[in-house]
């Protein structure tokens, strides 16, 4: 392993980066050595910067943009120690877009259109308690409390655990598939080989799957999920503080633009924390 690769993920584990951010920010800084051929500590800022145009004029993902530019940051002012040379990079904003909110009948035909147990038992949770695909797909079957009908997210964004909602519909369809399958792996979501969780992509051509079975044709992956428990724990009622928990958001704010999405008329609902039984 090359040296400087090397320091920069020392660098990352030390700041406590997750194992995803580290694995973008070394990407990103490889595809900019790749590109002048020439190894990132020797260019200067002028290569750097048109680099960055050449990515605005490619029309690249705002989001894409944003995570180089961190990473170069990262490269240049940490590992490198150039703070100048880093901090004057700008960051890009991001387009104002909402999402493509689902239905509750369009999530209900889609978390029944897997044939596979798993995969179905996959989207129920990753809507029933508003999980991050990554977090979904880390889930341990000790993560699960009964008893206090909370899931424990472990190191989820920013390396925060937190709790979920556990529903009783959620539980019901937990017990049922441990009934039927008996997994021997300590992972909810386990890899062909048992001792590993299944990857991110699994779990999203999980969703894409079961969207295109049922014709749904708005847009989004499986975050789209996370995106209709938020709206419709709000619509039945839940207040914007306890979702804010759910959702393991830093900011209110960040809650808050689910407030846009809602139908206009909130319901209250005595099993409002039940999205699954929610028909």
């Amino acid at each position: 392993m090359h040296p400087l690769r090397l320091q920069m993920q020392q660098d990352m584990k030390l700041r406590g980066l997750s194992a995803r951010t580290q694995e973008t920010y070394i990407n990103a800084v490889a595809v900019l050595a790749r590109h002048y051929k020439c190894p990132p500590d020797r260019l200067t800022i002028e290569q750097l910067q048109r680099f960055l145009l050449q990515m605005l004029d490619r029309k690249m993902s705002w989001s894409y943009c944003n995570q180089s530019i961190c990473a170069f940051r990262f490269f240049y002012g940490v590992t490198l120690k150039r703070g100048a040379f880093a901090l004057s990079i700008p960051h890009g904003r991001p387009p104002q877009r909402r999402p493509e909110i689902l239905s509750r009948g369009e999530v209900m035909r889609l978390l029944e259109a897997p044939k596979r147990l798993d995969h179905q038992l996959l989207l129920r949770t990753t809507y029933a308690a508003g999980l991050r695909v990554s977090e979904v797909a880390a889930l341990k079957w000790s993560d699960i409390d009964s008893s206090r009908m909370t899931l424990r997210i472990e190191q989820g964004k920013g390396a925060r655990d937190r709790y979920t909602v556990l529903s009783a519909g959620l539980l019901a369809h937990l017990r049922e598939y441990w009934r039927a399958v008996r997994p021997r792996s300590v992972w909810m979501f386990a890899s062909s080989r048992a001792d590993r969780p299944i990857i991110v992509d699994t779990a999203q051509r999980a969703y894409y799957q079961a969207k295109k079975k049922t014709g749904i044709s708005k847009k989004g992956g499986i975050h789209a999920l996370r995106h209709a428990f938020a709206t419709h724990l709000l619509e039945a009622g839940i207040d914007v503080h306890t979702i804010q928990q759910f959702m393991g958001h830093a900011w209110l704010s960040t809650t808050q633009r689910y407030l846009h999405l809602t139908q206009s008329h909130l319901k209250g609902s005595a099993a409002a924390l039940d999205l699954l039984r929610l028909e």
